[in-house]
């Protein structure tokens, strides 16, 4: 008998992630089968998505768009699922195997919760969630509550050279950045950056949010924070290294001194097609190394008063509780901010750091506690919008 299609929910399918993720199912042979797609508001490119792959459901999560869509040609027998709420319902669905959660920051918690509340497995795209809700995550998951794996580029490199050793033989993780298009600036042409100057990513083709969260090194930040809840290693032994060819995606250092790196050219595909179809290999579409050719891996240690982003990330990392949240929040917010003209790139992490500071840290919260600490830091952004 052949081995049945295992059917994966792309939450965020017109983003670059899920994009890459339905060129990943389209070259496995049948192997994966795209169950459900979800958008927020590019129904077009949706509902184009839905003709080519057939999926059972869609997703469109903006009420506003969706009403004024009109949805001709959409394939028979399936079904259109409106509003975010359609998210976690879908996600709990018998006839899903897997939820790749690309979608952008804490509005992709709910539909990771819920799938995880239902043991699924979620090829996990989207950091915000662990940052701010990784404790109670990690709870979840230990109670029989499904299992993660990691899809960023650098967590997913961590993830396979940690088959190195044993968990006790961990010294470091270190996480690779290219540095993005500004680690050479000074504080004077920082200044002066503009939104399509941040925009500009030397190595990676990524959404807006990330992109910009690459030039302040706040992506960084983040995934400090998201490598403490994956792997259950201490803040204090997770550090960061500028390597601009991102060719080694992340390393492992061991207690002997010896280092594990994963290296391959720089395409999402790879980790994609890693998570989606663990514990296997797959022979698929993503780029290969050139190993004909010359090739230079450079590594330095990150400016830390131009990306002073990197130090919140540790003391996050360090305290757990409420401060990821906060964290995280503060920064959509300010992200935001910045793509609007409301604030300046070299105002962001600034931002974020005063309202991680103003907020009362609790140790221990809860989701509704998480979820309201999340709306008053994107509050008290609006504080450092320009006038």
């Amino acid at each position: 008998m052949p081995e049945r299609s295992k059917r994966i929910a792309v939450f965020g399918s017109t983003g670059s992630i899920g994009r890459s993720a339905l060129d990943v199912i389209a070259a496995s042979d049948g192997k994966l089968r795209a169950i459900a797609l979800s958008a927020h508001s590019r129904l077009e490119e949706l509902l184009e998505q839905a003709r080519r792959h057939r999926p059972r459901w869609v997703i469109a999560t903006d009420a506003r768009a969706v009403a004024a869509f009109p949805w001709k040609g959409l394939p028979k027998g399936c079904e259109l699922v409106q509003g975010p709420e359609g998210l976690a319902q879908v996600a709990r669905e018998g006839d899903v195997d897997v939820v790749l959660a690309a979608i952008v920051g804490s509005a992709g918690l709910a539909s990771t919760w819920a799938a995880l509340e239902s043991r699924k497995t979620v090829a996990l795209a989207n950091k915000e969630t662990l940052v701010m809700a990784g404790g109670l995550i990690g709870e979840l998951v230990g109670q029989g509550g499904g299992q993660i794996l990691p899809v960023d580029s650098e967590h997913s490199a961590l993830f396979q050279a940690l088959k190195a050793g044993r968990a006790r033989e961990v010294a470091r993780l270190i996480l690779t950045a290219s540095g993005g298009p500004f680690k050479d600036l000074s504080p004077a042409e920082l200044q002066r950056v503009t939104v399509a100057e941040a925009l500009s990513h030397p190595t990676w083709t990524m959404g807006q949010k990330i992109t910009i969260d690459s030039a302040t090194m706040m992506n960084k930040a983040l995934e400090i924070i998201e490598a403490r809840w994956l792997f259950g290693v201490e803040g204090e032994r997770i550090s960061v290294v500028l390597h601009p060819q991102s060719i080694v995606h992340s390393l492992v250092e061991f207690v002997d001194g010896s280092v594990i790196a994963q290296m391959s050219p720089p395409d999402m595909r790879l980790p994609i097609q890693y998570a989606l179809h663990y514990p296997d290999r797959a022979a698929g579409v993503a780029e290969r190394m050139d190993w004909s050719r010359s090739l230079r891996l450079e590594f330095e240690p990150p400016d830390r008063d131009r990306f002073p982003a990197i130090a919140l990330g540790e003391q996050c990392a360090k305290a757990g509780g409420t401060s990821g949240a906060v964290l995280s929040a503060a920064n959509e917010a300010a992200v935001a901010a910045f793509l609007e003209g409301d604030l300046h790139f070299t105002e962001i992490v600034p931002a974020c750091r005063s309202v991680l500071s103003a907020h009362n840290f609790e140790p221990n919260p809860t989701l509704e506690r998480l979820l309201q600490l999340d709306r008053w830091a994107r509050q008290e952004i609006s504080r450092w919008v320009c006038v």
